[in-house]
């Protein structure tokens, strides 16, 4: 058994969590995910299974998009209401103000960790710091905000939607547009909506990966890795390169058409149009080769 599952995990369990319920269910030890979700979040989190944990590396720079409601005049410890409550502000802020926020989080930003995370300081993970009541200095990081945009606001709380690179912390973002407006913020509720490839409308519950084990319909969640890496061109081999990349060694060919200065990876299939795995691709003055980078066969 391999494949991806897109799990849609529920308020409340770790990804960790998922993973082992995923091992429980599959009776599999060999899985794993991309792109953590705090407990409190919800959404996609992509469940590798089998041998396709080894391309979990090729997702984990994958670009996020959230639905997060961010409620104003509070601040927590934690950045979101799973804290507790540092202070609490009046509000007076309208829409205007708050679109005008938004507009300067827009692009390329500087994000400082939270203490609540898994960042890891001196060999530590922050939030197992922070839960010591350590606060250690950390380095800001730069992170990119492709689109924020208010889809509901009241006069306590916004709705956002997020388009951002892998690393932005949502919570922070909502933190630090409060202190831009004045009267605080913190997260109050965050769905994840897709992963890269993977969109929450073509996610699996918990309840419906366990029917369909039940019912023998498997197949129907756990869905080849290879129709989520679509962004990577294919090549197709003949049937003695084949049994070379299964080997790891360096494969010789004809392979001109992938002559683009901007080509590096290659999904590799066999004659038979079976997914072997990733190549790179190596260009040496006129000859092109390539590496086996990831056998997922």
């Amino acid at each position: 058994m391999k494949g991806v599952i897109n799990v849609l995990k529920p308020p409340g369990m770790t990804s960790h969590d998922v993973v082992n319920f995923m091992r429980r269910l599959l009776q599999i030890k060999k899985i794993g995910h991309s792109g953590t979700l705090d407990p409190a979040a919800a959404g996609v989190l992509p469940i590798f299974v089998g041998k396709a944990t080894k391309a979990i590396e090729f997702f984990m720079d994958d670009d996020k998009e959230y639905i997060a409601e961010m409620r104003l005049g509070v601040t927590t410890d934690t950045g979101d209401l799973e804290g507790n409550v540092k202070d609490i502000r009046p509000i007076k802020v309208t829409e205007f103000d708050l679109k005008e926020a938004l507009r300067q989080f827009t692009g390329e930003i500087s994000q400082v960790p939270p203490m609540y995370s898994a960042v890891r300081y001196k060999g530590r993970k922050l939030y197992e710091l922070a839960r010591e009541g350590i606060v250690v200095e950390r380095k800001p990081r730069r992170v990119k905000i492709y689109s924020l945009d208010l889809i509901d606001y009241s006069c306590e709380s916004a709705i956002l939607k997020v388009a951002c690179s892998k690393g932005t912390y949502i919570r922070t973002l909502c933190e630090d547009i409060g202190k831009v407006l004045g009267c605080g913020a913190c997260l109050s509720c965050l769905i994840r909506t897709s992963s890269g490839a993977f969109n929450i409308e073509n996610s699996f519950t918990l309840e419906e990966i366990e029917q369909a084990k039940l019912y023998g319909r498997l197949n129907e969640v756990i869905l080849p890795v290879d129709e989520f890496l679509q962004k990577i061109p294919k090549v197709n081999l003949i049937a003695e390169n084949a049994g070379f990349f299964t080997k790891g060694k360096k494969i010789q060919g004809d392979f001109k058409f992938l002559n683009d200065a901007e080509l590096h990876l290659v999904r590799v299939y066999n004659h038979n149009k079976e997914f072997l795995g990733i190549a790179k691709v190596i260009k040496d003055k006129d000859k092109i080769s390539l590496q086996v980078i990831k056998s997922l066969n």
